[in-house]
């Protein structure tokens, strides 16, 4: 049986770690405020962007299809998917469900006959699938606590210059979409070919039920307007796809940090209580003890005043 010393230390080395926990659940939920306005300030340049680009691609026509980052490659068998990861741990399983989604991408387009080269964001990422044995494309760390635009835009322009060049035909992207602290869902979104992207995709619904909710005849109004271009349609596309491009990767570098921040608090939390739980645990064992000394010692007594009499 341990001795009341022995469980005063395990109650100390428990305190010390939840006061632990509990200052890095407060830092990361400072941290994501901050990621949260980040996000709520990009949406409305979100959403005005790929707008702008539904509507030149629209007004382009046929003529789009002679852009290279517009031409889809039909006889093409790989498929790059960028993982957006963490560079630290100890946020549950917020890196760990990114690798099983990749895994499980992996698998579907093998059987379709797919090959897939994986580009990684964050350090636990590019780990875990070094260790698995893949060979990776890309490897992007040390800004997923405070991803800066250049980052998005380094790692865009690489995934469209291999897209461009015919060496991937197609580039996914798979990240948490973050909810709230609590809720963090694995999305896996097309970046290219851009016609199964999301601005001629969910996106463009999206964006037309929140102009109808605002004034649904402007909305009409302006869908019938004649719109003049300078330059043309076609030269005007062909720089806003790659900043379309380069804007969806930065949201989900976003998202992917809000939802680490919000998975780590969330874990430091439920840490903090376990220690919690485990100090009462050890208190009462603690009692215990000293219960069981104290009448050890009553015993003693109580045997030595036998023995004199």
């Amino acid at each position: 049986m341990a001795t009341r010393k022995d469980v005063k230390n395990r109650i100390s080395s428990v305190k010390n770690v939840q006061k632990i926990t509990r200052a890095m659940e407060m830092v990361a939920a400072a941290r994501l405020r901050r990621a949260e306005q980040r996000i709520a300030d990009l949406r409305p340049y979100a959403q005005a962007l790929r707008k702008m680009t539904r509507q030149v691609a629209e007004a382009a026509g046929v003529e789009a299809r002679n852009l290279p980052v517009l031409q889809e490659h039909d006889g093409g068998s790989k498929v790059g998917i960028l993982l957006v990861t963490g560079d630290r741990g100890l946020a549950g399983g917020f890196n760990s469900q990114i690798i099983r989604a990749g895994i499980e991408q992996q698998r579907i387009e093998r059987v379709a006959g797919r090959r897939v080269e994986f580009s990684v964001v964050g350090r636990r990422g590019a780990s875990s699938m070094r260790f698995r044995g893949e060979e990776l494309r890309g490897e992007y760390v040390g800004f997923t606590d405070r991803p800066a635009f250049a980052d998005a835009r380094d790692i865009a322009e690489e995934l469209i210059a291999s897209y461009v060049d015919e060496e991937l035909s197609r580039v996914d992207l798979v990240y948490n979409r973050y909810v709230s602290p609590l809720t963090q869902y694995v999305r896996r979104q097309t970046l290219l070919p851009i016609q199964q992207a999301e601005v001629f995709g969910e996106g463009v619904a999206e964006l037309q039920l929140a102009e109808e909710e605002v004034d649904e005849e402007l909305a009409e109004a302006h869908r019938k307007a004649l719109w003049v271009y300078e330059p043309e349609p076609e030269e005007l596309l062909a720089d806003l796809v790659p900043e379309y491009a380069q804007l969806t990767v930065f949201r989900a570098l976003l998202e992917s940090t809000a939802s680490e921040h919000g998975s780590r608090m969330t874990a430091m939390r439920n840490a903090a209580d376990n220690a919690k739980e485990v100090i009462g645990d050890l208190t009462l064992e603690m009692n215990r003890v000293r219960q069981a000394e104290i009448t050890q010692e009553i015993l003693e007594v109580v045997g030595g005043a036998e023995a004199l009499s």
